[in-house]
């Protein structure tokens, strides 16, 4: 079986502060070391990069090294794989956001949503409900 993780797991396991570290930062450890195959999509990887590097966001934020380390011992496991759009992707997209209509924010959920469709990969962790908009997609919340 494979899953993808989305950002808000990477990011609740690298702020110590957060109510809901320990939990993610459990799925992360089950995540790294397999051997489901883990998928890892790059916009996950650039919002985990750019919003847990935001002193707005983290008290403690981590420097660009420390973000960019943990990606990477992440990806550098075998059985992680990080996919990207392939051909007909626009397609895709706007299969997926015929019915959601996806504005402002949900748009980046369209995006996940319409690559993780275009894998094969129908099961996501996140504590986001927006992603249950879209048909085809498993949402998984660990808070719950």
């Amino acid at each position: 079986m494979s899953y993808t993780l989305d950002a808000n797991i990477l990011l609740y396991a690298s702020d110590e502060a957060s109510p809901l570290h320990a939990r993610s930062l459990e799925i992360l450890t089950h995540a790294a070391q397999g051997p489901e195959i883990v998928y890892l999509f790059w916009p996950t990887i650039m919002a985990y990069l750019r919003i847990a590097t935001h002193p707005a966001v983290f008290r403690r934020p981590l420097s660009a090294t420390e973000a960019t380390t943990n990606v990477e011992a992440l990806i550098g496991r075998p059985h992680v794989q990080t996919p990207g759009e392939q051909d007909r992707f626009w397609q895709r997209y706007r299969d997926v956001a015929a019915d959601a209509a996806p504005t402002g924010n949900l748009v980046a959920d369209a995006h996940l949503a319409s690559l993780m469709l275009q894998n094969g990969v129908r099961t996501i962790w996140t504590h986001d409900r927006d992603l249950r908009l879209f048909p085809g997609i498993e949402v998984h919340d660990p808070f719950k």
